[in-house]
């Protein structure tokens, strides 16, 4: 079986108000790197992800989940200069729960974080080219399922997305990675009910 990869995410949103983000919208999908974002499921959020290399299940740990054999789709221009997806954040109530979820299917712990945000700790797994970064408080495990946060996509300039979408990005600040910027999206100011960060390269 091949490693884990992230191809594929079902998030809100309508294609007019993916557009007003800086994205190119193609059928009713978004493309960041190799990852096929379709639009317009749910009414907030990310609904689901979509991976390859894992065994057969509708979910994990409280995240939905589809299980294709499709292969990764090409990249696609956006005007908002994003190439890829970053990273894709995950709360958990319990991530050692989540990380053996996880880690059961082939996904692999690549780091563990505890130094970032007082009171928090965070745990990266590889899923392809995506980085799953898995938040949890750092207090005794809680009930309840996880659930997907939002993403943040890696553009070729940020200092251009942020011209190109004036005030509908937030200030630009350093990220937690040295050397590199970061700037989220006023998603709601747009009618965008998902989590989405910009970030430099």
């Amino acid at each position: 079986m091949t490693a884990p990869a992230l191809v594929g995410l079902d998030a809100a949103g309508t294609p007019e108000v993916w557009a007003a983000a800086g994205f190119t919208v193609v059928d009713g999908v978004v493309t960041i790197g190799h990852v096929a974002v379709r639009v317009g499921v749910g009414e907030k959020g990310l609904a689901a992800w979509a991976l390859t290399g894992i065994p057969d299940t509708t979910n994990i740990d409280g995240l939905p989940t589809r299980v294709t054999d499709d292969a990764p789709p090409e990249p696609v221009e956006h005007p908002n200069g994003a190439s890829l997806i970053d990273h894709l954040v995950v709360w958990s109530p319990d991530d050692a729960r989540t990380i053996a979820a996880l880690t059961d299917l082939g996904l692999e712990v690549k780091r563990v974080r505890e130094d970032a945000r007082p009171g928090f700790r965070q745990t990266f797994l590889r899923a392809g080219e995506v980085i799953v970064e898995l938040v949890a408080a750092d207090r005794p495990p809680a009930a309840g399922p996880a659930r997907f946060f939002g993403i943040a996509c890696t553009v070729s300039d940020l200092a251009a997305c942020a011209d190109l979408l004036g005030d509908r990005l937030g200030e630009v600040k350093p990220a937690v990675q040295p050397g590199r910027s970061i700037a989220t999206l006023r998603g709601r100011d747009i009618g965008l009910e998902v989590a989405i960060a910009f970030m430099s390269e």
